[in-house]
């Protein structure tokens, strides 16, 4: 359980990190999400209810300032911060030689600036509060495990920074307490699908479906509780890395 503790979620309007606000909600933990719509991430809070334990705060995580106001949220709302969950990030298919130096740009900022720039405000916080803390990543298996059939050049290397800088915080911030884990998810039915059949991409997992976004959540929970585990992957995928059926 994650009882009397405060937890930051950013891009939790909707999808894998609603669904990772709902899961931590659940274990007891007191959440500030996040998410660029003002509206859309109101509507999620609705959705979560426990209205005393969430609080929310909209912006870009390319920006500097969405950070530091998730912390001085969770500051002021619940007291600190003991984890947070990079989720925030765009991905989509595109052919390499396609891709627009502004798109590479917008992934580059949504995807690996934003976790560096979020963590790094909660990473100061959570020295000062001198009692550690828990930083889960969301990555993707495409990193170890490319789909011949979805080019996806540009998100996949922003998310590769991701799984570096997870092994790089993991050794940096040990000495103080803080663990720094990562969940690779393999193809999850979310929104971002939406007018897809995203159930054709089942045979590339062992297991042959798609996962759910509760699933990838109970990852989340497990590594932001699992204190012995720094520096690990995780892949929440059905066996697609491991093999196919």
């Amino acid at each position: 359980m994650l009882t009397n503790t405060t937890a930051v979620v950013t891009g939790a309007s909707s999808g894998i990190g609603l669904g990772i606000a709902r899961a931590l909600l659940a274990q007891g933990a007191s959440v500030v999400i996040n998410g660029r719509d003002e509206g859309r991430l109101e509507k999620a809070a609705a959705q979560l209810g426990h209205g005393d334990r969430v609080a929310r705060v909209a912006g870009s995580i390319g920006d500097a300032a969405t950070g530091e106001g998730l912390v001085r949220a969770a500051v002021e709302r619940f007291g600190g911060v003991d984890v947070l969950v990079n989720n925030a990030g765009t991905f989509a298919s595109k052919p390499f030689t396609d891709v627009t130096e502004e798109e590479l740009d917008g992934y580059l900022t949504g995807n690996l600036k934003g976790t560096y720039l979020t963590t790094q405000a909660v990473v100061r916080r959570m020295r000062e509060q001198g009692r550690g803390g828990s930083i889960v990543n969301i990555g993707t298996v495409l990193v170890d495990h490319a789909i011949a059939g979805f080019p996806a050049s540009a998100p996949v290397t922003s998310k590769g920074g991701v799984h570096t800088l997870t092994t790089s915080l993991a050794a940096e911030l040990a000495a103080d307490g803080i663990r720094v884990n990562l969940v690779a998810p393999g193809v999850i039915r979310t929104p971002v699908h939406e007018g897809v059949d995203v159930d054709a991409f089942g045979g590339l997992a062992l297991l042959n479906r798609v996962g759910d976004t509760s699933e990838v959540a109970d990852a989340v929970v497990y590594l932001a509780g699992a204190g012995f585990v720094t520096g690990h992957a995780l892949r929440v995928d059905g066996g697609h890395v491991t093999g196919r059926s």
